[in-house]
């Protein structure tokens, strides 16, 4: 894990190599070599100020809490999790598994957020998904292990990666207040799509994840509203 200085991008005669951003040390470590790959990002990080360092549990209660929260209020998703951490405690791929489809409906999750949560306990179990070696691998390929479980869409798997597992590379690309803010950081005609914010990013790797952290919170500078879908713990 780096401390003080992270080596350049990618290294010469290397594949890709993986950062985690752990502590406030680390993220300053990002930001430092976020900066230096892209000077614009002086003016960015003038406006917003530091970021904060945006971390959630792991394991499958930190990723049943992203799956839960997806696209609800910030009040509702409280107050449902509230209700299945409740209902279920501890609340692990089990539990989960043996929870009748009725019962967590009537917690408050829809039928598809059900059939979710249930394919994801279903695949830990089995030995096909394995939470804890996300982090041997890169970002796309820990990114694309996540998606192939059903119920799991790339927004899902990139916020787990960036607040959960803490990856240095995470790019939530699809994440509609993160395209907004680069289209107000970098004064762009129009907001970026997600294809568009792949490419975008690029030059901004391995460290695309502190990038994120540090435009969420130039939206909030600029907007006066919240944007980043994960909160400061």
């Amino acid at each position: 894990m780096p401390r003080q200085t992270a080596p350049p991008w990618p290294p010469q005669g290397f594949g890709p190599m993986t950062f985690f951003i752990h502590t406030e040390a680390d993220l300053d470590v990002g930001l430092h070599e976020l900066v230096c790959a892209d000077r614009r990002f002086e003016a960015v990080l003038a406006t917003a100020g530091r970021p904060s360092l945006r971390r959630r549990e792991g394991s499958f209660a930190g990723l049943a809490s992203i799956v839960v929260s997806q696209q609800l209020s910030t009040a509702s998703a409280s107050a449902i999790w509230a209700r299945l951490t409740t209902a279920f405690n501890p609340l692990d791929p089990a539990a989960m598994r043996r929870a009748t489809p009725k019962r967590l409906r009537r917690i408050g999750l829809s039928t598809p957020k059900v059939r979710t949560l249930k394919a994801i306990a279903a695949a830990i179990i089995k030995g096909e998904l394995d939470l804890n070696g996300l982090g041997a691998h890169v970002a796309d390929d820990a990114h694309k292990i996540l998606t192939q479980v059903h119920g799991i869409g790339p927004w899902t798997a990139d916020i787990y990666l960036l607040a959960c597992l803490g990856h240095s590379d995470a790019w939530p690309a699809g994440d509609l207040a993160l395209q907004e803010a680069v289209r107000l950081a970098f004064a762009l005609e129009q907001r970026p799509t997600a294809r568009q914010m792949g490419p975008l990013a690029e030059p901004w790797r391995p460290w695309r994840a502190v990038a994120a952290r540090l435009l969420w919170t130039y939206y909030r500078a600029v907007k006066g509203r919240e944007g980043a879908p994960v909160k400061s713990t």
